[in-house]
């Protein structure tokens, strides 16, 4: 069966897996078994994944880290995993920081925003089979460029929203928000201490939207996820089955 390992950035399992949200089910729709593992932990080692030639599809998530922040711990060891990932051809999405981090990677550049984007917000798109326009759920700082070799897909007026390099994919916004994962979200902020004053200002109503556009953006997420593997597929020539 095809494989997709989903990596997120949360040690505690429960969280962990309901921060793959949408994509748990989009990915599953397109015949795909997902894993889900991370690289955060006391001591993360590369040993502890899959050899990333035999997956499928590499999914990165989001992150409250930093993507261009070296002094993070396991940053390194998760760099080193997705430029093997990169070299072996398995294509690669990247969803916020997991996008910053695959721009890193090829050479792109990442670095805190003027003004971070949140709340479901109009993206537009040069691309629109690969990348919809509309509504796309954002919650970042950071901003990535794209990079060299790379095709600029979707943007804000604030930021890069997505890009393409080869068959990978990396996009700024979370197209796999739902309820489960903005409580994950939430629970993380009780460890870690509040999102910025701007930003926890807005979260009473970013919960209600995202509860009142739970259908919609499943039914974007699935969207987005089809139209990358197809597209992924296409540049290979058709990956086995």
């Amino acid at each position: 069966m095809r494989s997709a390992l989903v990596l997120v950035h949360d040690a505690d399992p429960s969280r962990g897996h309901r921060l793959v949200g949408t994509l748990r089910p989009a990915l599953e729709a397109q015949g795909l078994d997902v894993v889900v593992g991370t690289t955060v932990g006391p001591s993360p080692l590369l040993t502890d994944l899959p050899d990333p030639a035999t997956l499928d599809t590499l999914v990165v998530m989001g992150s409250g880290a930093a993507a261009y922040d070296d002094t993070v711990p396991w940053l390194a060891t998760e760099l080193a995993y997705l430029r093997r990932a990169v070299d072996a051809g398995t294509p690669v999405l990247g969803v916020c920081f997991g996008g910053q981090a695959l721009s890193r990677v090829l050479g792109g550049v990442v670095s805190a925003a003027p003004a971070g984007e949140h709340g479901f917000l109009p993206v537009e798109t040069a691309d629109p089979e690969l990348v919809p326009a509309g509504l796309w759920f954002e919650y970042h700082g950071d901003r990535f460029t794209v990079p060299p070799g790379g095709v600029e897909v979707a943007r804000t007026q604030r930021a890069v929203q997505a890009f393409a390099y080869g068959p990978h994919l990396g996009v700024q916004f979370h197209p796999e928000i739902d309820p489960g994962v903005f409580s994950a979200w939430e629970e993380t902020w009780e460890l870690t201490g509040p999102p910025p004053p701007g930003a926890a200002a807005l979260v009473p109503g970013l919960r209600a939207e995202i509860a009142a556009r739970r259908e919609v953006s499943a039914a974007a997420c699935a969207r987005l996820v089809a139209a990358f593997l197809a597209r992924a597929d296409g540049l290979a020539g058709g990956r086995a089955a």
